[in-house]
């Protein structure tokens, strides 16, 4: 196991609102101790095994499918341990703000809170709340966060009108969580800040399709809930008149 780990949607799915995380031994290599009575998160680190055919091997017979070992870890967030001293991290400028997925944002017309270290979406307001830019490792990590909370206000009653009723660790909350993560992902790829599927996106969707293992379609249904609502964002987008030749 590596050293002390961020992981955002580990913290969005335990509740927490900070993303850096670590085991019971790298905690006390790292000069803290978690507190008496603390429970530990279970995360699975993915990894692809490498592929036992030679670069010229012809056959056929490659499936064409990565094989993945799976490892299982039991960890505690930094909000569970005493006497951790944060090393000096670098820090988000200004500069690094991306101007079309701010006016793509803007443009959806929900209103944005930036206050405190926790993102989410509140119905009772209709307002999203986000910790600042600063605070977020890079750009794509912050735009995917605020694409991710503006994806559940998609979801209003006076919107798409799905089901936000769920608590967490319900059905109904883990088919909204896959929903908007997909959402998340296929917008970051329209506005070319992640060309290819982020692998914390797909980490994050797979903790949520366990809860949802009793329905096969469970992904697929996430997935059309997410392309409707991505559809519904493009279609707020300012359209470009054509310029007739």
């Amino acid at each position: 196991m590596y050293g002390l780990v961020r992981g955002r949607t580990v913290s969005l799915a335990a509740e927490y609102g900070d993303g850096l995380w670590g085991t019971y031994r790298q905690w006390q290599e790292a000069g803290a101790q978690v507190r008496q009575g603390e429970r530990s998160t279970t995360v699975v680190l993915w990894r692809e095994l490498p592929s036992s055919r030679q670069p010229d091997d012809n056959d056929g017979d490659d499936d064409g499918h990565r094989r993945m070992f799976a490892r299982a870890f039991s960890v505690f967030n930094v909000a569970q341990v005493d006497g951790y001293q944060r090393p000096t991290a670098a820090i988000l400028s200004e500069s690094q703000r991306l101007a079309h997925a701010e006016a793509f944002i803007s443009n959806l017309g929900i209103r944005t809170v930036f206050e405190g270290w926790e993102a989410c979406y509140r119905p009772s307001t209709d307002a999203v709340f986000m910790p600042p830019f600063s605070s977020f490792r890079d750009p794509a990590s912050f735009y995917g966060v605020w694409l991710h909370e503006n994806g559940h206000a998609s979801g209003a009653k006076h919107r798409l009108d799905r089901d936000l009723s769920g608590r967490f660790g319900s059905a109904a909350y883990a088919a909204e969580e896959c929903c908007v993560e997909i959402l998340s992902g296929l917008i970051l790829a329209d506005l070319g800040i992640a060309h290819h599927p982020r692998p914390d996106h797909a980490a994050y969707i797979a903790s949520w399709l366990k809860v949802l293992k009793d329905d096969p379609r469970a992904i697929f249904t996430a997935a059309s809930k997410a392309q409707q609502a991505a559809d519904g964002m493009h279609a707020q987008q300012p359209q470009c008149e054509e310029i007739a030749a």
